[in-house]
């Protein structure tokens, strides 16, 4: 069973990094946040357009990284699409979760994300594949302008 798991998870992985979905510019976006990862190089602008009553009407990415840093966008980026803030930042908790060893959330929340979930054997990886949630956490405190994110502490 697990090595079944671990396919399928190497399969999506690889599936998403080679044909990210919602990759590309957004021109009417109303915020935009740099994400980088200097561990790893990785890097991911992601640009969102909201709602007038705040749902995420679009969002895209661009950038580059390993597999699972753009998997992880691009999977993100899918599961988000007309959700409202409040829904996306418990998303973003429910990931962080997932991908440290925190809290089990309900699979219905984050669905094809749970793939991802092995990332937590490898502490290392943890920041590519939360690095596109990063930006997430910061677009969805402001309304409009651009902003740059880390992953690593100050």
């Amino acid at each position: 069973m697990t090595s079944e798991l671990e396919e399928l998870y190497q399969e999506v992985i690889l599936d998403h990094s080679r044909r990210p979905r919602n990759f590309g510019e957004l021109p009417d976006a109303a915020v935009r946040v740099h994400g980088d990862n200097p561990a790893c190089g990785d890097e991911i602008h992601l640009a969102v357009k909201f709602r007038e009553g705040g749902e995420l009407e679009a969002i895209k990415f661009t950038g580059h990284g390993c597999a699972i840093s753009q998997a992880s966008a691009s999977l993100m980026t899918m599961k988000l699409k007309g959700k409202s803030r409040a829904e996306a930042q418990e998303m973003a908790r429910a990931f962080h979760d997932l991908v440290t060893g925190g809290p089990a959330q309900p699979p219905q929340l984050l669905g094809d994300l749970r793939l991802l979930q092995g990332v937590r054997k490898f502490p290392q990886r943890v920041k590519c594949a939360t690095l596109a949630w990063h930006a997430l956490e910061q677009a969805l405190e402001q309304n409009a302008g651009e902003a740059t994110v880390t992953t690593e502490a100050p």
